[in-house]
């Protein structure tokens, strides 16, 4: 049975009861039968139509975040943490104009321009992150595209982070590929290239580059043999239909990213996107619930935006299925929740840290 088609056997079946006791059985009953479906299926059978995706988000709040809470422990251990630290190793001038970013040229935020980062100093703050904690690290530079001057000091900044015992991840803008290739030779672990938002609404954030310029850098990365992130922001002023199709668009890759990053926008001042009405909290949890039922198999990251989080709606995100955090006090150019709250907040919840294996 097709993914869509088992999706809404699910729905379905839920109907409403005044019997408490029936309704938790049927509920429980409804979110098995996706696990079981879903598990049973091939990963290149798998297809969330938009408007399955539509009929998730649409579901009772209760109900989704039971059904996402079932599918992450079918794949992963649900008190455990991935804790991913980001460093941006060359700042700011991007040439891009990316409305959410006060990386962009194009806009006055008061932003310092930085060089690319020497590899030793980018080394040395892999070393500190992995001190605190950190199993995976991530370098991000804002470019269109990276120099091949440029990919040779990256790539040396790689080689020696990996030689620490960490993953790694970097986000560098788009790639062609051979590019990609000569990361993978690296040693280069995950690449980072997001989708953002819905195709439709796309042309309202960014004009100087396509969503399929996009979709390729992504396919120049997973054919290079590495592991594919990408995922996108909310809060921009996109309707729930769009960020169901963004959700879709990831779900429905060759292959999930093998993770997700679901960013909170953080509003900048300067940037075409400050003081756009932010998202309710309900519908950010209902992103990341959507999100680990479509893509079972992948980290989902409760990415920028933590700071402005209470710890009731982080740990909903945690339930709703979201098993991976940038960790660290900063992240690219904008504040993150501290290293300190973030280790009590995991001790209330129970919750450990991933280890490499």
């Amino acid at each position: 049975m097709p993914s869509n088609q088992v999706t809404q056997a699910a729905v379905n079946q839920h109907e409403p009861s005044n019997d408490m006791t029936s309704s938790v059985a049927t509920i429980s009953k409804v979110a098995t039968i996706v696990v079981e479906k879903v598990n049973a299926l091939p990963s290149e059978t798998i297809r969330w139509p938009l408007e399955q995706v539509e009929a998730l988000f649409d579901l009772p709040f209760n109900d989704l975040l039971f059904r996402a809470q079932q599918v992450h422990r079918e794949h992963f251990n649900p008190n455990e943490l991935q804790l991913s630290s980001l460093l941006s190793i060359k700042t700011g001038a991007c040439p891009e104009d990316c409305k959410y970013c006060p990386q962009s040229a194009r806009y006055n935020t008061g932003l310092e321009v930085e060089r690319l980062m020497r590899v030793e100093a980018i080394v040395e703050a892999a070393k500190k992150a992995k001190h605190s904690g950190a199993s995976r690290f991530c370098m991000g530079a804002a470019w269109r595209s990276p120099k091949d001057k440029d990919l040779r000091v990256v790539e040396e900044a790689v080689r020696q982070v990996s030689e620490l015992g960490l993953e790694t991840c970097a986000t560098l803008g788009m790639l062609n590929s051979e590019q990609a290739a000569s990361l993978k030779t690296a040693g280069l672990d995950y690449y980072n290239h997001n989708l953002d938002t819905s195709e439709d609404y796309y042309k309202e954030v960014i004009t100087t580059r396509t969503y399929q310029e996009r979709l390729d850098t992504l396919e120049h990365v997973r054919s290079a043999g590495m592991n594919v992130c990408s995922g996108g922001i909310v809060g921009m002023g996109e309707t729930r239909t769009d960020r169901a199709g963004l959700i879709a668009n990831l779900a429905n890759l060759p292959e999930p990213p093998q993770s997700v990053p679901i960013n909170n926008l953080v509003q900048v001042p300067g940037t075409p996107m400050d003081n756009v009405e932010p998202i309710d909290e309900f519908e950010f949890i209902r992103t990341i619930a959507v999100a680990r039922i479509t893509m079972p198999g992948s980290y989902v990251r409760l990415s920028a935006g933590r700071e402005e989080m209470n710890d009731q709606m982080q740990a909903l995100c945690f339930m709703a299925g979201a098993n991976s955090v940038f960790y660290g006090e900063e992240l690219l150019t904008t504040n993150n929740a501290s290293v300190e709250h973030d280790r009590s907040l995991m001790a209330t919840l129970g919750i450990k840290p991933q280890s490499l294996s």
